[in-house]
């Protein structure tokens, strides 16, 4: 059956170049301390809350991943809506500053899969494949 309602327009989130600049010299450091002031010092940029949820599901610090990628899911719908978004329609992957709230919201499905809450990391995932197709590719063959 074809969708005859024609589907919204693209939300693209705005760039930000410093706190973009402070994740690069964090990912050189290396220490989960240089990334935690990222994101303490950008809060609402999704980016930084994605890295050290990333961080720490690879660390199998489950718990802390799922915090963080909670935090920066909240965050990255806070702008999302600032920037025209109505609760669905795409947030394309191939837009590089979209790419922090579709990891967060990647590694919130992994945890909430991983600490047994199932209908959390289906809603999230579909949620993801919702957003952009492409980005559940690419997070998912990472």
């Amino acid at each position: 059956m074809q969708n005859l309602l024609p589907e919204p327009p693209a939300t693209l989130l705005p760039a930000h170049v410093e706190a973009d600049s402070a994740l690069v010299a964090a990912e050189q450091s290396g220490s989960d301390e240089a990334f935690a002031e990222v994101a303490a010092r950008y809060p609402m940029h999704s980016a930084a809350w994605a890295a050290l949820a990333a961080r720490a599901f690879a660390q199998g610090q489950v718990v802390p991943a799922y915090a963080y990628a909670r935090t920066g899911y909240h965050r990255g719908l806070d702008q999302l809506r600032r920037s025209g978004w109505k609760g669905h329609g795409p947030v394309p992957w191939s837009h590089e500053p979209n790419r922090g709230f579709l990891r967060c919201l990647y590694v919130l499905s992994r945890a909430a899969d991983a600490i047994g809450e199932a209908d959390e990391a289906a809603r999230c995932a579909q949620f993801l494949r919702d957003c952009d197709p492409a980005a559940a590719d690419a997070l998912a063959s990472n």
